[in-house]
């Protein structure tokens, strides 16, 4: 089941869903729009090793934007910090961001229960397009769960996105055992 906005609004005023900055007038019928930090990042080098670490710079989006390039991965951040600890939270691009040729996530649109910090935006474009910090990029939709929860991610000794970050977050697969 997805949360509605009464039901998120529920939540939060229990503790069960943070959201920092919450703004009232970001909250959707069933979904509470995040908004692109002020910082993005991308790798040092062309080609990314999955067993090593990939190190990235990291720079601010000036007043003006930045236009992002196609065939280049940009790490992006939510100006929000969030934290799920009864629901599970799934990160969607929002229409218009997505009518823009903006992808904000390749694979990681699910977040865990235990869930607390920004989110990182794996941020690829179609086209040159030109993003600001604080636009609008996307919409966290809150599922509910079934049954006990083993591990807690934020209590989980193997996760490896627990370090509070306002900056993007380079891949930890490295951190991996293959």
């Amino acid at each position: 089941m997805i949360l509605t906005d009464l039901e998120i609004l529920k939540h939060i005023q229990s503790g069960q869903i943070v959201i920092e900055p919450f703004r009232e007038e970001c909250l959707g019928t069933n979904s509470y729009d995040v908004h692109l930090g002020k910082w993005l990042a991308t790798y040092d080098e062309e080609v990314l090793d999955a067993r090593r670490h990939n190190t990235i710079s990291t720079f601010e989006i000036p007043e003006e934007g930045y236009v992002l390039e196609p065939g280049k991965l940009y790490l992006g951040v939510t100006q929000e910090y969030t934290e799920t600890h009864a629901h599970v939270p799934f990160l969607e691009g929002k229409s218009s961001v997505g009518r823009l040729g903006i992808d904000i996530h390749a694979t990681a649109g699910k977040g865990d229960v235990g869930f607390c910090n920004h989110w990182t935006l794996e941020i690829s474009v179609s086209q040159r397009v030109r993003v600001y910090a604080g636009m609008p990029i996307g919409q966290l939709i809150f599922f509910t769960i079934q049954g006990e929860i083993r591990h807690y991610y934020n209590r989980k000794p193997s996760a490896k996105y627990n370090e509070r970050h306002e900056k993007p977050v380079e891949s930890m697969m490295w951190k991996n055992k293959f």
